[in-house]
Parts: C-alpha cells; sequence; structure tokens
C-alpha cells in the first residue's frame, strides 16, 4: 500500500482494513477518540483539563455535529474501536456505528504517533515503527487527577532511544505540546512502576536494542484505564495504537 492520504486511510479503514496507525499519512496528526453519552462529557472535560500531559484535546465533538479535523464519520473511520458498558471491556469491533447512540460526545486526544516523523526525519529509529509492531503502553504507578467519575493510573508509551540521541527526542517532542509534548520518564521503568517491559498492558513488546534508553512519553490511553472505576453505561474509544487520522498538518501543533 502506497502513502494515503487521511481521507483515504478512513476510508480504508470504513471497508475493513484493520492495521495500527504508527507510520500512516506522514505529516497529519492523529488522535484518540473517547465517545460518551452526554451527561458524562463535564466530568470527563474536566479529567482531560486537570491531566493535560496524558489528555491533550484537539477537538470536542457535541452530538450531531463533525469534526473540522475529521469531517467524516467518526463511527466507522478508524480501523478497530473499543466498546465499554459499566466499566467493562465488552467488544472489539471494526465498525461502531451498531452501538453509536445520538447523544454521544466525541473528545479527540492528541497522539504521539504525530511527532514520530519528526524523530525519524531526526534520525531516531522508533522501534514499533521498524519491527513492525503496535507501540507498547504500560500502566504506571503514576495517579491521574481525578475529576467526577474518572480518575486511574497515568499510560504511558515507551520507545526505546539511542543514548546519544535521548536530548534530541526530548528537545524534538517538546514542541509539540498538543500531542502529549516531552517524555515523563526517562531510565528505570521501575521508578514509575512498570516492571517488565515485555510484558506491556497495551500494544506489543519491542525488542530493546544495546545503547538504548527506554523513554516514556504520556498516553491517551490514559482514560480507558479509568473507565473500570467510572462505570459509565456506554463509553466508546478507540482501539490502543489503531487511531484517528486527522486532515490536521502535523506542524499545526507544533510550537517555535
Amino acid at each position: 500500500m502506497g502513502i494515503l492520504t487521511p481521507k483515504e486511510a478512513r476510508a480504508s479503514f470504513a471497508r475493513g482494513l484493520d492495521r495500527p496507525t504508527a507510520g500512516m499519512c506522514p505529516g497529519f496528526a492523529q488522535a484518540n477518540l473517547v465517545a460518551l453519552p452526554e451527561r458524562y462529557a463535564f466530568d470527563f472535560l474536566l479529567f482531560a483539563q486537570r491531566n493535560p500531559k496524558p489528555m491533550p484535546l484537539l477537538d470536542v465533538v457535541a452530538p450531531g455535529e463533525t469534526s473540522p479535523i475529521a469531517p467524516g464519520n467518526l463511527a466507522t473511520e478508524l480501523p478497530r474501536y473499543r466498546v465499554f458498558r459499566s466499566g467493562e471491556l465488552i467488544e472489539e469491533v471494526g465498525d461502531a456505528s451498531e452501538v453509536w447512540r445520538d447523544d454521544l460526545v466525541t473528545f479527540l486526544i492528541g497522539c504521539s504517533f504525530t511527532f514520530e516523523q519528526a524523530l525519524i526525519e531526526a534520525g531516531i529509529d522508533i522501534a514499533h515503527i521498524s519491527q513492525c509492531v503496535n507501540v507498547p503502553m504500560f500502566a504506571t504507578s503514576v495517579p491521574t487527577r481525578p475529576a467526577g467519575i474518572f480518575s486511574g493510573p497515568l499510560v504511558v508509551s515507551m520507545r526505546p532511544i539511542p543514548a546519544s540521541q535521548v536530548a534530541d527526542a526530548v528537545r524534538i517532542t517538546s514542541r509539540y505540546p498538543s500531542v502529549h509534548g516531552a517524555p515523563v520518564h526517562v531510565g528505570d521503568p521501575e521508578q514509575i512502576g512498570i516492571r517488565d517491559l515485555s510484558q506491556p498492558d497495551y500494544g506489543e513488546a519491542v525488542e530493546i536494542p544495546e545503547g538504548t534508553i527506554p523513554v516514556f512519553w504520556a498516553c491517551g490511553v490514559t482514560p480507558q484505564a479509568a473507565l473500570a472505576q467510572a462505570k459509565a453505561d456506554l463509553v466508546i474509544t478507540h482501539a490502543p495504537g489503531r487511531m484517528l487520522i486527522t486532515d490536521a498538518p502535523d506542524h499545526r501543533y507544533l510550537i517555535p
């Protein structure tokens, strides 16, 4: 498959393509998705506002509206969705239209896949892309700041970075605060409660080459870790690593 435009990629997902979106549509921002009933929307908005590192909001889509950064059908144009009921993951589906409701408010949250092209252009290997796997993600011992019914641990994504390039990775990603920005931790995973890098809570493990250091960025899967406690009657999210590819160019979220 050649390089697709975001609109073409979303159309391919609507037709049934299911794959991680890392490395797809270089130059365009990707987003995590959380859709939940309107009565929970204020709690979730407050949760995001109190935890901007893992939950930087790119857009909030009211019931019946479309997003200007992805003006198609949010219920069909991701590779895969997760459906939660009363806090439990019930199923993963490629088309969420059968469970989508008219009262859902959709939150689009910045994704670290957005800054990966900048890292690649700087000569920094992205292990999950070069190894053709989903990015590894881990629930940490770091708590989020609660809001209403939402609380839980910070979730992070991990990329092994050559020791000589860690400073470059921090500098480059710090210029993208709307898609998680600079890392939240560098080095020893046990300091943030991660015992085994070969056993991610979400995604897939990557080989960690000799001479690299594990670097951890806040992750938009953080809300999914809070859903078990929230027990909302319905929440629909992206499947980890399978994002909404937006029409927004990466540079929109780049600060000087």
